[in-house]
């Protein structure tokens, strides 16, 4: 396995690809929204490498290296020696079709063989829960990770990268095939609970109505204070433990939207009537040190790397503001030098809590994969 790490700017994107020297099968791209060439760097390698697969999405912010950058392009170019790939992708007309999706994927990738499984999704028309579970339904047993697309701060519009172009609407799946490839995962977060702990009354899927019988809004409002007025941006900031009975770690759910009509909050992930949530509220340690935790369990699953992907939440990067690069920073002092680092910032990460955990969606995170061919 071979990797060439690059990060793309406006200017000089054409010179930078002619420096890659490798034949690569596979090449990961994570661009920003405001990237102004995406078409052209498309083009530009799918010309160059007619036979390699292209995979990735927009971001909320670009990881290369230990840097974090916006308006570029994380570029990974992997050749791949003994491990086979095969990808899928599936549009999807809104996020009611999240979990049929997640069962063709799954249904399509599904070998003996099958070693691990990448996957990108539309940020904003996607349940990612329902997709995860979707996942799990046909592979049950075979790791997954990945994440959903970004658009900054500003839930606009995401997209896809698949080797025809760039897709609103669509998931995209990755599986790798065979005993060569080692692959390790975690994600850990770092925010601290707060308040008490409220029962969910009434929701529907990611949609939470109320909370010990009142109105959620009215509810999430009163804890916010002056920042209530900045929703539902402000959200990201202050996200919901959710603790479900029978479950070992609580998840993190993170606010897309509000609706002052009904009282609502929308989730990027469900939350089911019956469960528990409290507020969270983070500080820049504690998010660094999730970061350490997360690349200290992921040697666990897989002690040495050629490469990591790291996929962190966008109400993490706003949190750390100026120190952002620092929850990168550690992971590279974890890891060590010889991994390639490449990752983007998400609305919402896809893996394990860790090895041996089951998969699940979650949000303000910092989500790790290392993969390793031997």
């Amino acid at each position: 396995m071979k990797t060439i790490q690059l990060s793309l700017t406006t200017v000089g994107w054409k010179e930078s690809l002619s420096t890659i020297d490798i034949k690569p099968n596979l090449c990961i791209l994570f661009i920003s929204p405001h990237f102004t060439r995406k078409n052209e760097v498309l083009d530009f390698l799918n010309k160059s490498f007619p036979d390699a697969i292209f995979i990735g999405c927009s971001t909320a912010g670009e990881i290369s290296g230990v840097t974090v950058k916006d308006e570029t392009v994380s570029l990974t170019a992997i050749e791949f020696e003994k491990t086979q790939l095969k990808k899928v992708s599936v549009k999807v007309q809104d996020k009611e079709c999240s979990f049929k999706a997640g069962k063709t994927i799954a249904s399509k990738l599904k070998k003996d063989n099958l070693k691990h499984v990448i996957v990108l999704s539309d940020g904003l028309n996607v349940n990612g829960a329902e997709l995860v579970s979707g996942l799990k339904s046909k592979i049950p047993d075979v790791s997954i990770t990945g994440g959903l697309a970004a658009d900054g701060a500003d839930f606009n519009e995401t997209f896809v990268i698949d080797n025809e172009g760039l897709f609103d609407k669509t998931i995209v799946g990755l599986g790798l095939y065979g005993e060569s490839l080692k692959v390790g995962f975690s994600s850990k977060g770092g925010w601290d609970s707060f308040g008490i702990e409220r029962l969910v009354t009434k929701s529907k899927d990611n949609v939470l109505y109320e909370l010990d019988g009142q109105p959620a809004l009215k509810i999430y409002k009163s804890y916010l204070g002056e920042e209530a007025k900045n929703l539902p941006g402000s959200g990201l900031l202050f996200p919901l433990s959710m603790r479900t009975l029978g479950r070992e770690e609580p998840l993190v759910r993170s606010i897309l939207n509000v609706d002052e009509d009904d009282q609502s909050l929308t989730f990027a992930g469900n939350i089911p009537e019956g469960s528990y949530v409290r507020l969270m509220k983070a500080n820049a340690d504690r998010l660094i040190d999730g970061a350490k935790d997360s690349a200290e369990s992921a040697l666990k699953s897989a002690k040495k790397a050629q490469l990591a992907i790291l996929i962190s939440c966008v109400g993490r990067r706003l949190v750390l503001k100026q120190l952002v690069e620092e929850e990168v920073e550690v992971i590279r002092e974890t890891i060590g030098d010889i991994p390639n680092i490449t990752g983007f910032y998400s609305y919402g990460e896809i893996a394990p809590f860790q090895e041996f955990s089951p998969c699940e969606l979650h949000n303000q995170t910092m989500t790790i994969t290392t993969l390793l061919e031997c």
